[in-house]
Formats: structure tokens, C-alpha cells, sequence
């Protein structure tokens, strides 16, 4: 076993760890928290990958970015703790989740299997940071641009909606 088995090993029990506590936890908050817990894993598996941009990216936009915009979702709306017996209600909504994952895991692992995977390797000298961002920057900045510019109004609405429930 090397260390980098290891550390692979880790880094993918703590990501699906912090993803089992997103679905399990009650509170927004600490699922917003587990959310940026498996993130972060995920980051670490790519610098096990040589992909210390993705990692970089990684942290920076989805633990970051989304952890922080959801965050502010919980903040400026309301929402009751519906901390209640869910579970009482629906006996068999355990029942089913389980066998629709264990389902799901059985036709991706049949896919993985049934896949052929190609022998030889690809050049990866051909693709380069500097190349992403010219094909950022030059080819695709209008749909860039207006991704952004929506997302900034989306978070303006959310603030007047908030706005307008606190008001009345």
C-alpha cells in the first residue's frame, strides 16, 4: 500500500462521509457545512491527480462560491425548523430510498464494467491552463459574461423577495 492509496482512500471516506451528513442532517446550516466538507475533499482527490487547477477551482467556486450563496439563501429568507418525526409518518420511505440507491449503484457499477476503456493515453501537453483561459477569455466571454450578470440578478432577487417578507 503506498501513500498515495492512502490518502486516496481518506480523501474519498471523508467526501462520502460529509455527503451521508448533508442527507441525514436536519439543520440547513450544518448541511451547508457538510456540503463545503465534501468539497474540500474533492479538491484534495484532485491534487492526488496532478489537477492542482481543478483543486484550485474547486475550492474557489464550489466550496466557496455556492457554500457562501447558499448560506446567504438561508440567511435572507424564512424558514421553519421542520426538525420533526419524518420518519414515523413514512415507514417505508426508508425501504424504498434504500433500494432505489442500491438500484442506481448497480447500473453505474454495470456501466463501469461495460465500458471499454482505451489502452493508450492521451497528450495531455496539448492542454494547458494558459489554453483554458484563451478559450475563456476569447471564444466563449459573451456566454461567460452573461452567466455572470445572471447570477448577479438572481442574488438581487432573492435579496427584494427577502426584503418583501420581512416587510410585511
Amino acid at each position: 500500500m503506498s501513500g498515495e492509496f492512502i490518502a486516496f482512500f481518506l480523501l474519498s471516506m471523508m467526501a462520502i462521509g460529509g455527503a451521508i451528513f448533508m442527507i441525514n442532517l436536519t439543520r440547513v446550516v450544518h448541511m451547508v457545512l457538510a456540503l463545503a466538507f465534501t468539497f474540500f475533499s474533492i479538491a484534495g482527490i484532485y491534487v492526488l491527480l496532478n489537477a492542482e487547477f481543478l483543486a484550485a477551482v474547486q475550492v474557489l467556486i464550489y466550496t466557496g462560491a455556492v457554500s457562501i450563496l447558499m448560506l446567504f439563501g438561508i440567511m435572507l429568507t424564512r424558514h421553519r425548523d421542520g426538525g420533526g418525526d419524518e420518519t414515523s409518518r413514512r415507514p417505508w420511505h426508508t425501504l424504498f430510498s434504500f433500494l432505489g440507491v442500491a438500484a442506481f449503484f448497480g447500473a453505474v457499477m454495470w456501466v463501469i464494467y461495460h465500458t471499454p476503456m482505451p489502452s493508450e493515453t492521451a497528450k495531455t501537453s496539448a492542454y494547458t491552463v494558459a489554453k483554458l483561459g484563451e478559450s475563456v477569455f476569447k471564444q466563449y466571454v459573451i456566454p461567460f459574461e452573461l452567466t455572470s450578470v445572471l447570477l448577479l440578478v438572481a442574488l438581487v432577487g432573492a435579496v427584494i423577495l427577502a426584503k418583501k417578507e420581512a416587510d410585511s
